[in-house]
């Protein structure tokens, strides 16, 4: 009898299925994989059996026995723990207190007991000795600590519920291979005590080494199932892309002149990525590929002169570009557009033509604003994108999500850039407007600018770059050009060891 079973599980938000049909079993004793693309729905089946996504349709049962979870309380209640990859630790406290947040030891019923409380704590901190590094105590304050720390603080977290059922989800992703190897024994020991256990990860030598079976989600399905001794890693690529995609070679792009190197970074490293080297020349679409957060978005942001460069160069034209700081970037003729517009685009509150002209101003210099002049230049630039708005004086909030990103994206083609920057732009838009957006970046590359892509969705890659690299661990471990740019090839080196 399985100790946890999802079936026919479902969830939509508005118009968007991030859920299908979601079917799991997990059996006592066993760490169960769950693996699948970006958006392919592993997530959403987790966060709906630790309670903090409520399913639209399907059945849950533990034991055999259907359960209804209606919050994450319900859900530690009946024995589930979870793990989450965005992590929910509380700052300004210490180790032993977020290890054990939900249940405070406490004294007179209302003063926590601190003795108990780090005796508690230094079981679980004690599972890490020798592999956490220094400074990690359990009275240690959590945002002193490194990104490797917070995450094995929150494994600690998960493993204090003590739970029959435990739910990791990416867990890995900020640890180093002796931390690694060490969780792994520690799950392998989980397993003998007859603990039944999900664990979602993007990298596919962790999933052979600790796995017994694997199940694969495919665009919100769960479409196969399989014993670990009985596959590969090609079989469990091949489920994760369908057999429309395993022979489906991109949309040969134009052919791109073997004209000048307009940018050139040569092994710059910094916080999340080391040792990056890459050349856009003019008129080519630059395409960064991989997992979500594996480097590519801090790579477009040092570029730009967001984040400091620890090493490498970066030219521009054949001349090191030295930018302290974005405004010197924009000014030596980049542009970067960010899909995350509420905090790095839209200027919230102001009216449509102030959102479109800070970089013309900023270019040129100017002191002293003639609207008249400025809407004539803004609405080339938004017309170019097929922006639809009422007026320049309404307010950028008043738009739809895919014109305010327009907007965004109209504001660097009054003065145009050498070089545009693109991080995940289309995030969070309809299709029509990412038809428009692509359409517009495809003319661009072809009036002559070097553009870099990077996009979470790999259909956008396979239809608009002309090479792609992938990014695995913050490393570019493989360049896909020709007859290699196609789903099965950038799927197997987004998961492959970096």
């Amino acid at each position: 009898m399985s100790k946890l079973k999802l079936g026919g599980v479902s969830k939509a938000y508005g118009a968007t299925m991030a859920l299908r049909r979601g079917d799991l079993e997990v059996e006592a004793g066993e760490v169960h994989v769950l693996i699948g693309s970006n958006g392919s729905g592993k997530s959403t089946l987790c966060k709906i059996a630790a309670g903090s996504v409520r399913p639209d349709a399907g059945e849950v049962s533990i034991d055999g026995q259907p359960v209804r979870i209606s919050g994450p309380q319900a859900a530690r209640s009946l024995g589930i723990g979870i793990f989450y990859q965005e992590l929910s630790l509380a700052a300004h406290r210490t180790v032993a207190e977020n290890i054990f947040l939900p249940d405070l030891p406490v004294t007179a019923g209302l003063f926590v007991d601190r003795a108990a409380l780090s005796g508690r704590a230094a079981r679980y901190t004690a599972l890490f000795d020798g592999v956490a590094g220094d400074g990690l105590s359990t009275d240690a304050v959590v945002e002193n600590l490194r990104a490797d720390q917070r995450q094995l603080v929150e494994i600690m977290k998960a493993l204090a519920t003590e739970a029959p059922i435990l739910i990791f989800d990416e867990p890995t992703s900020a640890l180093d291979r002796a931390q690694v190897d060490r969780f792994f024994d520690i799950l392998r020991d989980l397993k003998g005590q007859g603990r039944a256990m999900i664990f979602i990860s993007h990298r596919m030598d962790e999933i052979f080494a600790i796995g017994d079976r694997v199940t694969v989600m495919r665009d919100g399905e769960t479409v196969a199932t399989a014993r670990i001794a009985d596959t590969d890693q090609a079989e469990v690529v091949r489920h994760m892309v369908g057999e429309a995609g395993q022979g489906a070679q991109a949309a040969a792009p134009a052919p791109v002149a073997e004209g000048e190197t307009v940018l050139a970074v040569r092994g710059i490293s910094g916080v999340g990525y080391s040792g990056v080297s890459f050349e856009v020349r003019k008129g080519e679409i630059l395409g960064f590929g991989g997992l979500h957060g594996q480097g590519q978005s801090r790579v477009l942001r040092a570029i730009f002169g967001a984040h400091p460069v620890a090493s490498g160069e970066i030219l521009l034209h054949g001349t090191r570009l030295a930018a302290r700081g974005p405004r010197e970037a924009i000014r030596s003729g980049l542009a970067y557009v960010s899909g995350d517009r509420g905090r790095d685009g839209v200027i919230h509150g102001r009216p449509i033509l102030e959102n479109v002209i800070p970089i013309h101003a900023l270019r040129q210099r100017l002191h002293l604003a003639n609207p008249a002049a400025l809407r004539q230049k803004a609405q080339a630039a938004v017309e170019a994108l097929r922006t639809k708005f009422a007026g320049f004086s309404h307010p950028i909030n008043s738009l739809s999500g895919g014109n305010q990103q327009k907007i965004v994206i109209a504001r660097w083609l009054i003065d145009r850039p050498d070089v545009l920057l693109l991080d995940d732009p289309t995030k969070g838009i309809d299709l029509s407007a990412k038809a428009d957006l692509f359409a517009l970046i495809r003319r661009l590359a072809a009036e002559g600018l070097g553009i870099v892509l990077y996009s979470s969705e790999d259909a956008e890659l396979l239809a608009n770059a002309d090479r792609i690299l992938v990014f695995n661990g913050g490393r570019v471990t493989r360049e896909l050009t020709g007859e290699a740019r196609t789903r099965f090839n950038l799927t197997q080196a987004a998961y492959e060891a970096a």
